[in-house]
């Protein structure tokens, strides 16, 4: 997805103008129309996770312009999050007892590059090589006509 429609995309869903389709992890998630636009019924707008990944593609957009980079032709070429290490607080309850009281935190990986121009096929047929079976080849090979 180029970046631009991502960024756009993301305030989008924070003002609830498009939808996050929901296909798995999707129990209890209500049916929405919205979702029709993805080819599914379930969907949500988690507004907290659109503000941090638009935080985080933000700050790729001008560290990609630091490095010189065209941002008009940035492609999100891959993006994974991954679960980090739980941080570890402590909750005082009734009876002298404590409590976990644990974060989730995660690992987000975002890579950008720039998108390369399509460069068409040529149309003449000088390169154009006759295929020939496998079988024939064997024959050629065999007689010794090459």
């Amino acid at each position: 997805m180029p970046l631009k429609r991502a960024i756009r995309f993301l305030e989008n869903v924070k003002e609830k103008k498009e939808i996050v389709p929901f296909r798995k992890f999707n129990h209890r998630v209500g049916r929405k129309a919205q979702a029709k636009a993805w080819g599914h019924t379930q969907g949500r707008w988690p507004k907290k996770s659109a503000e941090f990944l638009l935080q985080l593609l933000r700050n790729a957009e001008s560290n990609a312009e630091y490095k010189g980079l065209d941002t008009d032709h940035l492609v999100i070429e891959h993006i994974q999050v991954q679960r980090a290490a739980k941080v570890r607080r402590r909750t005082y309850r009734a009876h002298g007892r404590i409590n976990p009281y644990m974060s989730s935190p995660c690992h987000v990986e975002v890579i950008l590059s720039e998108k390369e121009e399509i460069v068409s096929k040529p149309t003449d047929d000088v390169g154009k090589v006759k295929k020939e079976s496998k079988k024939k080849q064997r024959r050629i090979l065999a007689r010794g006509d090459y």
